[in-house]
C-alpha cells in the first residue's frame, strides 16, 4: 500500500456554476489560478490550500475538490477542456491508480487540513515577496450588512434561469471617442415581474447572451454588478439596473466585439433576457447609524457605488436613517467617458464629498484616483482608524494596487502601523475589492 503523501486533495473549480468573474485570480495570494476564454482553474502544484479564495467566490463554484494520486493530478490542460467537474475516484479506484486504500485516505484528509491550518503562515510569506494588494481584501461583510440572498436562479438551481424584462435602456455617456475607443456606456433597467429576485447593493448578477459560442456551445453568463438600491431602480418595483459598457477592444488594445456587454447594450425596451443569481454576499454596505462609506472606482465599477448612494439617499429623503460620511473618488480617462456625470454633480454637498480623476483631460496631467486619494490623505486616515468606516473598491484589476498602496501610504504618513491598520480592516469586513 502507497503512503498518504503519494494522495493530494485536489482544488478544481466547477464549469458548470462558475461565471468568470475573476474573483479567485485576483485574490489568490500564491498565483495558483489561472484562465483561457473557456474556464478558470487550478494549478495543484502551487495551490497551498490557503483557502482565501473560497468565501469571495459569488457562486461556490470555487468549493471543489478531488482526492487525486499525486503523480496523476489533472493538469491545467485538462482542467481548460472540462465542461463539467470529473467523477470522484473511489477508494478503490485510487488504489487501482497508484494511490492509497480507504483507511490511507483518512491519513490523507488530515495531512491536508493540517497544511489549511498553516495557510496563514504561507499567505504571509506571500505578502512580504512583494506588495500584494487582495491580501488586504475582506472577505466578510460589515457586521451590519443586510443579509444577502444568493444563487436563487442558476446552472445547478431547482430554478436554472429567471427572465427579466427590459424597461429601460439609456447612454449615460457623451457620444464620442477618446484616442479612438468608444465609450459607449449604458444604463439598463430589468424588470422581473411577478417572480422573487431580491438583491442588496453590492451584489451582482449574471446575464446570459443567446446563442454558442465558437466551439459551438451556449454562452456563459457574463456577470454585472447591480446599480440601483434594494427596493429598485424605480422604487417598490421588482426591477433593477446595470451600468454596462459596450467592449469593442481587448485590454491590449486589439478590435473585438464582447459578447454579452454589445447584446445589453443593443437591447429594446420589451426585450427578454435570461438572468442567474443573484450574487455576492461580502461586498455589502453597512446599515448601522453613522457608519462611513469610503468608494473608489473607475468607469462601470461605479454601478455598486451608485447602488450604495441611492439608497443612503433614500433613506436621508425619508428621514428614517442617520447616515455617517460619504466620499467617492471616481476616476475615469475624461468627463465624458465617466458614467452618471452629470447626476453626480447635482447630489447635494453635504451629502456626498466627491472627487474626480481624470487621466487624459486635454492640457491637464494625468491624475488617478490614487492621486485624488493622497490628495485627501488627512480625512482618509481620519477613516482608516474609524470602525465604522467601510472602503469598496471597484473597477479594473490596473487600480487595485495602486490604491491600495496609497491607503498604506496615508496610513504610515499619518504615523499608524499599516500592518495592524491593514489586517484590522480586513478582519472586519471594512476593506473590500472588486476589480476586473
Amino acid at each position: 500500500m502507497t503512503t498518504a503523501s503519494t494522495l493530494i486533495k485536489q482544488h478544481v473549480i466547477d464549469p458548470e456554476i462558475c461565471i468568470r468573474c475573476n474573483t479567485c485570480e485576483a485574490i489568490c495570494p500564491v498565483g495558483a489560478i489561472t484562465h483561457d476564454s473557456l474556464n478558470y482553474v487550478v494549478k495543484a502544484d502551487i495551490c497551498n490550500l490557503c483557502m482565501d479564495c473560497i468565501s469571495p467566490c459569488p457562486t461556490g463554484s470555487i468549493d471543489n475538490w478531488r482526492m487525486m494520486p499525486k503523480a496523476k493530478a489533472y493538469s491545467i490542460e485538462e482542467q481548460l477542456k472540462w465542461d463539467e467537474l470529473p467523477a470522484e475516484l473511489s477508494p478503490d479506484e485510487l488504489g487501482d491508480a497508484g494511490g492509497a486504500e480507504a483507511d490511507a485516505l483518512q491519513e490523507a484528509q488530515s495531512a491536508v487540513q493540517a497544511v489549511a491550518a498553516s495557510s496563514a503562515s504561507a499567505v504571509s510569506t506571500a505578502i512580504t515577496s512583494g506588495f500584494n494588494s487582495a491580501a488586504f481584501g475582506a472577505i466578510t461583510p460589515p457586521w451590519s450588512a443586510a443579509h444577502a440572498y444568493t444563487n436563487l436562479y442558476g446552472p445547478k438551481a431547482a430554478e436554472k434561469t429567471i427572465t427579466a424584462t427590459v424597461t429601460g435602456n439609456v447612454r449615460v455617456t457623451e457620444v464620442g471617442k477618446t484616442a479612438g475607443n468608444d465609450y459607449d456606456t449604458h444604463h439598463i433597467v430589468l424588470d422581473f415581474g411577478s417572480m422573487p429576485f431580491p438583491v442588496l447593493e453590492g451584489q451582482s448578477i449574471g446575464i446570459i447572451p443567446p446563442g454558442s459560442d465558437a466551439k459551438g456551445k451556449p454562452h456563459h453568463a457574463r456577470q454585472y454588478s447591480i446599480a440601483s438600491p434594494r427596493n429598485g431602480e424605480r422604487p417598490g418595483y421588482n426591477n433593477l439596473s446595470l451600468t454596462i459598457k459596450r467592449v469593442l477592444e481587448d485590454h491590449s488594445g486589439q478590435p473585438v466585439r464582447g459578447v454579452g456587454s454589445n447584446y445589453m447594450c443593443d437591447l429594446q425596451v420589451g426585450d427578454k433576457v435570461q438572468v442567474i443569481g443573484p450574487f455576492g454576499a461580502s461586498f455589502l454596505m453597512p446599515n448601522h447609524p453613522k457608519s462611513n462609506i469610503v468608494m473608489i472606482c473607475t468607469g462601470t465599477g461605479s454601478a455598486p457605488m451608485r447602488a450604495m448612494t441611492e439608497w443612503r439617499r433614500r433613506l436621508r429623503a425619508s428621514g428614517k436613517f442617520e447616515g455617517g460620511k460619504l466620499m467617492l473618488f471616481f476616476g475615469a480617462r475624461t468627463p465624458q467617458e465617466l458614467p452618471y456625470f452629470g447626476p453626480l454633480n447635482n447630489l447635494p454637498k453635504d451629502f456626498i464629498d466627491i472627487e474626480f480623476a481624470f487621466s487624459r483631460e486635454t492640457g491637464k496631467s494625468k491624475r488617478y484616483v490614487q492621486d485624488a486619494m493622497r490628495d485627501r490623505s488627512a480625512d482618509l486616515a481620519a477613516q482608516l482608524i474609524d470602525g465604522n468606516t467601510s472602503f469598496y473598491v471597484c473597477g479594473l484589476k490596473s487600480m487595485e494596487e495602486g490604491v491600495v498602496m496609497a491607503l498604506r501610504d496615508i496610513a504610515q504618513n499619518a504615523g499608524l502601523d499599516w500592518d495592524t491598520v491593514g489586517a484590522a480592516l480586513k478582519k472586519e469586513g471594512r476593506l473590500h475589492l472588486e476589480t476586473y
